[in-house]
């Protein structure tokens, strides 16, 4: 793209040397995260089994122990006192007799249901869908399998009447199971891909399940429905008035002809949910390209706002990224929250609160020239003014840039990666991601978060969000007010430097 650019504010090479000093071995490669999570080494991809207890947050994930790509999957683990600071911990559920160890859930057995828990005390209970390969004249088979701990999620123990739920499929996966306080059971909401549809189970104590109902097809059909979940959300402003959001992800078929999340807004009385909205209508959750399989945490406490993490990557090209020794990251945990709009009940998304403690100052851009590091936050208000488009150039040198800017004409807010470095590596990695955002008062509301090889957008209040990877030279690192087609209004912007969370 051309048009004015007004530079703002130069930003140093990744770190200064006093910041990278201080990170952790293993953590400082020019495309570490340095406040969302990915393992030390190796590939991850969809989170699993995210759940709160006894003071932990859990994060299990997708992982191949053995190598930086799919395969020999299993449950990786780490935990965190804040949902930012994670301690990987040894694999939780390895590939075992040739059955690898695909998506699903984590519950707490509060009441001991599945007879699992010991010492009068709560425990975890995980349930995960086992994936015998095909061999020979064989298909391959996807079952429903569980697993517990009664050590805080240290060890496990597989359940020996396994598999609790098989119907002799080859694509019948990623249970997502949660307690129901309308049917006093435990529900589990799992995907027949293919069929593009969710099936809900109802059972007593994890162990016994029968068929509650199915939805579906419904939204988006163009691609293999995966890592379904259904969970409740007060709406803002109307009292004790409640929706219920299941989600699915699809691959293909998402915005962007690769992976993609949607979401369908309705009810549910404990054994069916009813959609809100026609079927034909599809809700996305995100509207970038690297936002996939994004799942809630279980058994929050109840002051907490629900909480959402998702993988940060996309099918068409998870496999050629460009870092090492790790390959796959999550996005930032978001905060979920159910509005009234003008086009119905729609879902809000904002970071974490827990961010704000690895914030720095929040520095005004008045035009002067800083040295920060590559993991940001930028906060801004703009009027389009005269502009037909308007926005940031970020990560920005030698005609190197990622733009996140705002379309007068098409009313839509959009981030360019077309320039903004490494994206040889596939054809489908060099693309623009475009949502439709109203702006009422005529002001553009952006915050964004970069973490060296990321961008997210949180537009307006939060009711569009955009994620995309993108991975510039390590000499990429100025911020410039941007506009074509005329000159921006009134422009009110704050910078704030994000701590790495993984200092010594």
């Amino acid at each position: 793209m051309t048009g004015l650019v007004r530079k703002i504010g130069l930003f140093a090479a990744l770190m200064t040397a006093g910041a990278a000093s201080a990170i952790a071995p293993g953590y400082d490669q020019l495309y570490r995260p340095q406040y969302h999570f990915s393992p030390r080494e190796n590939w991850t991809n969809d989170p699993n089994g995210l759940v709160y207890f006894e003071g932990e947050y859990h994060l299990f994930f997708q992982y191949n122990p053995f190598g930086d790509e799919w395969g020999h999957m299993s449950w990786g683990h780490a935990v965190s006192p804040d949902l930012m600071h994670w301690r990987q911990l040894p694999v939780a559920l390895p590939e075992q007799d040739g059955i690898m160890i695909f998506t699903g859930s984590t519950v707490v057995d509060e009441h001991n249901s599945s007879g699992f828990c010991t010492g009068n005390k709560a425990c975890m209970v995980a349930v995960y869908t086992g994936h015998t390969p095909p061999s020979g004249t064989r298909p391959a088979l996807q079952t429903q399998n569980i697993a517990y701990s009664n050590d805080r999620g240290r060890t496990w123990t597989k359940y020996p009447g396994n598999p609790v739920l098989n119907l002799n499929l080859t694509d019948f996966r990623d249970p997502k199971v949660f307690w129901s306080q309308k049917s006093n059971r435990w529900v589990m909401v799992v995907s027949l891909p293919n069929d593009h549809k969710v099936r809900l189970y109802g059972s007593p104590d994890l162990k016994k399940w029968a068929a509650l109902s199915e939805f579906g097809p419904a939204g988006a059909t163009g691609g293999q429905w995966e890592c379904p979940e259904l969970f409740e959300l007060p709406v803002e402003g109307a009292g004790r008035e409640t929706r219920w959001i299941l989600k699915v992800g699809l691959n293909p078929g998402g915005l962007g002809g690769g992976s993609g999340e949607q979401y369908f807004v309705g009810r549910f009385d404990g054994t069916r949910f009813t959609n809100d909205n026609p079927a034909s209508q599809t809700l996305w959750t995100d509207y970038g390209k690297d936002c996939y399989c994004a799942l809630t945490f279980n058994h929050l406490p109840a002051a907490h706002a629900p909480v959402m993490l998702g993988w940060m990557n996309d099918w068409q090209y998870a496999a050629k990224l460009p870092t090492s020794p790790w390959r796959g990251q999550m996005t930032i945990p978001r905060k979920l929250s159910l509005r009234q709009t003008g086009a119905g009940i729609r879902m809000y998304q904002q970071p974490a609160d827990e961010l704000q403690g690895l914030k720095g100052e929040s520095i005004a851009i008045r035009g002067s020239t800083k040295t920060y590091s590559h993991s940001f936050e930028l906060q801004a208000e703009m009027k389009p003014g005269g502009a037909q488009q308007v926005g940031w150039k970020l990560l920005a040198a030698d005609g190197t840039y990622t733009v996140v800017g705002y379309k007068r004409a098409s009313g839509t807010v959009f981030v360019d990666r077309r320039h903004s470095g490494r994206t040889d590596f596939s054809k489908d990695f060099p693309a623009i991601s475009e949502a439709p955002l109203q702006l009422p008062d005529g002001v553009l509301r952006l915050r964004v978060l970069v973490d060296r090889c990321s961008v997210e957008v949180f537009a307006g209040d939060g009711e569009v969000a955009i994620t995309d990877l993108v991975f510039p030279p390590a000499g990429a690192s100025q911020i410039d007010l941007w506009t074509a087609g005329g000159n921006a209004g009134e422009v009110k912007a704050t910078y704030s430097e994000i701590r790495s969370v993984w200092s010594q």
